[in-house]
């Protein structure tokens, strides 16, 4: 998958980065017993929760970044895909949104980085990111988000993607639409799934609109060979959980509770019951204006006879980024991103 690839389209609330789905179905199930129940409902709901700590000093951020982006909230989001469940590290992240909060105005922009993007992590050697989570867990991805694209992120969610199953079967299922190409593959990650999992599954016999059970969306999202791979891999993971979100919504609190016990546990994160519910009162308040993909420019390249997707170049991709996201307009990267920068061109010869 050479060639160059520009990937900067907005797509407002119909295109999510899959695991999303953590942050906006804890939210609404959170917002909607809370209605209904006391916090001490919504506190042992969080229990199910599994807290992980990091400290501080785990996590690094390049000097004067902080100070940039004062006013900003960013949360990482990872979905991994581990098969025995380890969520803390030792797994790849497969897919890395970026949640970033503008306080004063209450919007929210989603950013999806990459799996394949070329960059350094931190204290090793440049590699794809999707290591970084595998290496050393979300304390190693978030330094890497941080140092590479001038970042301020100390708190993450983490989801296992084979949980996806329970969770679309808990809200009865989406609906999509398969094409020609995507018929082609997707039966066979169907029954992968069911020999991991365990569950059972029809395969899908025709193309368009249908409704898919949990097996049959993991496998939908799952599909990487059709025209533009990994990238339309992650759009199609967006389209699925903004399904799953849009259900979710319609749904009593009696249901949400039932989604609350099948999605909870599979969630790690280090952001504490205190700061999620303090985030309840100001839901309403809360408006997502866009969700896009970084790098906006990137180009493949074969290094080593292992295909990695570097920023061209990491600089301009950053700057724009902070352009875009923060508004900081003729932003100046800092010395750090200039080094990565010319380590990449360095090592790929794309300028």
């Amino acid at each position: 998958m050479g060639g160059k690839r520009v990937e900067n389209k907005k797509t407002g609330l119909k295109k999510f980065g899959k695991v999303l789905l953590i942050i906006f179905v804890i939210i609404i199930i959170f917002a909607g017993i809370t209605t209904g129940v006391g916090v001490w409902y919504v506190n042992d709901k969080l229990g199910k929760l599994n807290y992980m700590e990091i400290a501080e000093e785990e996590i690094e951020i390049t000097e004067g970044v902080k100070e940039k982006l004062k006013g900003y909230r960013t949360i990482a989001i990872f979905g991994v895909d581990s098969r025995a469940n380890e969520l803390e590290k030792g797994t790849r992240s497969d897919c890395v949104i970026l949640a970033t909060i503008n306080e004063k105005t209450k919007e929210v922009q989603l950013t999806s980085v990459y799996r394949d993007t070329y960059l350094e992590l931190t204290g090793r050697n440049l590699d794809k990111l999707t290591h970084a989570y595998a290496y050393g867990g979300p304390a190693l991805a978030m330094s890497t988000l941080n140092t590479n694209l001038d970042l301020n992120i100390t708190e993450f969610v983490t989801l296992n993607f084979d949980s996806v199953v329970d969770i679309v079967n808990a809200v009865g299922g989406i609906s999509m639409n398969i094409t020609n190409d995507e018929l082609k593959y997707i039966n066979g990650y169907i029954d992968e799934i069911v020999s991991v999992t365990g569950k059972r599954s029809e395969h899908i016999s025709k193309t368009g609109k249908q409704n898919l059970n949990g097996v049959q969306a993991l496998a939908y999202g799952r599909i990487r060979y059709t025209a533009g791979g990994d990238y339309k891999r992650t759009e199609r993971m967006r389209d699925i959980l903004m399904a799953v979100v849009n259900k979710a919504k319609k749904m009593s609190v009696g249901k949400l509770n039932s989604l609350a016990d099948v999605l909870l546990p599979k969630v790690y994160t280090n952001i504490k019951s205190g700061e999620i519910i303090g985030l309840i009162p100001q839901l309403a308040t809360y408006k997502i204006v866009d969700s896009t993909g970084w790098p906006y420019e990137t180009k493949g390249a074969t290094i080593g006879g292992v295909w990695y997707g570097p920023p061209v170049t990491l600089e301009s991709n950053v700057k724009k980024l902070h352009e875009t996201v923060y508004g900081q307009t003729n932003y100046q990267v800092s010395n750090k991103v200039k080094e990565i920068s010319e380590k990449i061109i360095k090592k790929t010869g794309y300028k």
